[in-house]
């Protein structure tokens, strides 16, 4: 046997890579891990390359054992993590022997960990990516208990020799996101605008992989027609007719038919995957051309 045997899978662990993007006109999302830097980081910590996929482990709770010795990264989320009851640091290249575990913790800093292992995890590829969508259900399957997961050759060169990688652990304090006027900026007063770019908004609980959902004041419409669905996209801030504002995160639907009131920038989506409930938001009009 070769790889990483699951004896614990947490509430959600998935596999994810840089997910399926262009094909929306099949219906088909982009999925892919939520923190892409975090992901990315870990792959260029272990020697991978961009492709190879890795775990996305939401707030914890996961033991994993190596069949095999490993290189290994943990990056995203802060949280003990432990091989054999010894720290791993984090975003740093730590090698795990054969028949150890390896276990994650409540994280105490963002809401998702995530793991590169050097080769990449191997999975069979849907519509060229191994990703798990999970509102569309495709992909790999969550990870459950007894799965073996299987190591990949997605090296890219040697693993790097890094003492310190200087990032930051996600904050546990207001976090600020920028975006810039939605397609459906119009249908909205001017007071609207206000609140959603001047005000502040928490997190709630019910959100996911296909939306970050916001509590704080009403966005009142002045256009009341009904909209045909229109493409939607990570990051497109959709207001139901309750008033209330919904970012729309990687697992998104591919149409909608609310109105966009304004998009995330890119650069701000990473920031949503770490998020957490009750965290506030301070949402900001973007500047430059971006």
């Amino acid at each position: 046997m070769t790889g990483l045997v699951v004896i614990q899978p947490g509430p959600l662990t998935l596999v994810q890579d840089l997910g399926r993007p262009g094909l929306a006109h099949l219906g088909v999302g982009a999925s892919g891990a939520m923190d892409r830097s975090a992901l990315a980081l870990g792959n260029r910590l272990v020697g991978n390359t961009s492709l190879a996929a890795g775990l996305e482990i939401l707030i914890g709770g996961v033991e994993l054992r190596a069949a095999e010795a490993l290189w290994l990264a943990v990056t995203g989320a802060w949280g003990s993590v432990t091989i054999g009851g010894r720290a791993v640091p984090q975003n740093t290249p730590t090698q795990i022997n054969a028949g150890e575990t390896i276990t994650w913790e409540t994280a105490t800093h963002g809401i998702r960990y995530y793991l590169a292992v050097r080769g990449g995890i191997e999975a069979p590829r849907v519509l060229g990516s191994r990703s798990r969508d999970t509102l569309a259900q495709l992909g790999p399957a969550p990870l459950a208990a007894g799965d073996v997961l299987r190591v990949g050759a997605e090296c890219s060169g040697p693993v790097p020799l890094v003492d310190l990688v200087p990032v930051d652990a996600p904050p546990d304090g207001p976090v600020t996101i920028e975006v810039r006027p939605g397609p459906r900026r119009d249908w909205f007063s001017r007071e609207a605008w206000s609140r959603l770019c001047g005000g502040e908004w928490r997190v709630s609980p019910r959100s996911d992989r296909s939306g970050i959902r916001l509590d704080g004041r009403v966005l009142e419409r002045t256009e009341r027609r009904e909209l045909p669905s229109e493409g939607m996209l990570s990051g497109a801030i959709q207001v139901s007719p309750d008033g209330a504002p919904t970012i729309l995160a990687v697992d998104h639907p591919v149409t909608g038919g609310y109105p966009v009131i304004a998009v995330v920038t890119d650069d701000s989506l990473d920031a949503l995957a770490q998020l957490r409930p009750g965290q506030i938001i301070m949402v900001r009009l973007a500047t430059g051309r971006g």
